[in-house]
């Protein structure tokens, strides 16, 4: 679109905090209150001042989403549409031909993004650039019968340049989200080479038929994760990066993996590597990477790209940028999309949490606990969900509630003690 203003009409796809994080964006720097379309009914939503909720059961159907979008659009004003999962993306990117013109979706082609999203691929490509990477083998599930047995699977995979224990997932998210299957989560430490088997069978029993990833297990609790999110102008250029330090992250298996409290810091040295990476590929908007300090090197390896701004994207904001301004300036405003004299990375020593603060403290050393606290005493903490224009007491209620529950799932699912003991664990016990 060119330069002209033009109302602005943000839609939102995704029902969780990422989903309400980039509505929240809208709203608070733009002026506007965006749409966000679920597939179901949800209390992140619920009687919000800062967006409008749609509930669309059926909202990854290509023909729904399409006729969703349709109804959603404005005369005479810019649509411009955000998703908050892999998979919403990649629906999105599939019916964008099918949208009206003022419709405006701000993620790269299908085939380039099919590629980076894939983990075998993007294995590949750090590999080739030499990114630092876990060392990987992929098991292509779609040559073996949908009636695997661990006896079918084991001919496929060759773990020979591994040691047990290693981390397996599938490579492909997008068709992950589609399986179902007892004991199902993101990622899976597996023991031995009896239990990955077992696994990869009933992965595909389950209908899974794309790669699975077998990978180095590197070593270390939460607080060896990184985050790194950089945007890339429609030239190809990466123009800004927003680090973070991984302090704790969710263990409920629903969620297992997603950051729950991360502290803005700078490291060139993945950001150079990030760029690298994104320029060779001719990436174009927000990209995020999810990493991790390997504790024998101290080198820190990249694990995957996120094709968009992630569940956690209020770190971003919390660096002191508003994410979604980018994508409005260049894609809305048909403008640079950060002007002169606009900041290459995000600002350090911030706090990005959905935790209470005592339970956050006692996971963490006493190097991260003076950092915690000295961001407190700054006034530096960010949490998405606690935003001054919600004011309905029933909402307040529900968020105070489920605050609250942090303290049960954390107990229930990643006890201190638990905790504790993957920090003192060894460097040199990885796959």
């Amino acid at each position: 679109m060119d330069g002209a203003p033009a109302a602005l009409r943000p839609v939102v796809l995704g029902g969780d905090i990422g989903a309400y994080s980039l509505a929240r964006h809208f709203h608070e720097n733009h002026g506007v209150r965006p749409v966000v379309v679920s597939g179901a009914a949800s209390g992140l939503m619920s009687r919000s001042a800062a967006l409008q909720h749609v509930r669309e059961p059926a909202l990854e159907d290509p023909d729904t989403l399409v006729a969703v979008l349709h109804r959603l659009v404005e005369p005479d004003a810019a649509t411009i549409v955000l998703a908050s999962a892999d998979r919403l993306v990649a629906r999105l990117v599939e019916v964008r031909d099918r949208l009206p013109e003022t419709v405006v979706v701000p993620y790269v082609e299908a085939p380039l993004l099919r590629r980076m999203t894939d983990k075998a691929e993007f294995s590949r490509v750090c590999a080739e650039l030499g990114v630092a990477h876990p060392r990987t083998v992929v098991a292509d599930l779609s040559l073996l019968p949908g009636t695997s047995t661990p006896s079918d699977v084991d001919p496929a995979v060759d773990t020979s340049g591994l040691v047990f224990p290693v981390f397996a997932k599938a490579a492909s998210t997008v068709a992950y989200a589609g399986v179902s299957f007892e004991g199902k989560r993101k990622g899976f430490v597996v023991a031995d080479r009896a239990q990955l088997l077992d696994l990869l069978a009933r992965v595909r029993r389950a209908g899974y038929t794309s790669g699975f990833l077998v990978q180095e297990l590197v070593a270390g609790d939460d607080s060896g994760m990184r985050i790194l999110t950089c945007y890339s102008d429609r030239s190809g250029r990466v123009r800004y990066s927003s680090f973070g330090h991984v302090l704790l992250e969710e263990h409920a298996p629903s969620a297992i993996g997603n950051p729950a409290a991360i502290l803005t810091d700078h490291d060139p040295d993945v950001v150079a590597d990030a760029t690298r990476l994104l320029e060779h590929v001719g990436w174009t908007g927000w990209a995020n990477f999810d990493l991790k300090v390997d504790p024998r090197t101290g080198r820190t390896v990249f694990f995957e790209l996120n094709p968009r701004l992630g569940r956690s994207n209020f770190y971003v904001a919390a660096g002191q940028t508003d994410p979604v301004a980018p994508y409005v300036r260049e894609y809305v405003r048909g403008l640079d999309p950060y002007p002169p004299g606009s900041p290459e990375h995000a600002e350090p020593g911030h706090l990005f949490t959905v935790l209470p603060r005592p339970l956050l403290l006692r996971y963490l050393d006493e190097d991260l606990r003076a950092r915690v606290r000295a961001a407190y005493r700054a006034g530096h903490v960010h949490n998405p969900l606690w935003y001054s224009a919600e004011r309905d007491p029933r909402r307040l209620a529900y968020l105070a509630a489920s605050h609250a529950n942090q303290y049960r799932k954390f107990a229930r699912h990643y006890p201190v003690g638990e905790a504790r003991a993957r920090q003192l664990q060894p460097a040199g016990r990885t796959a």
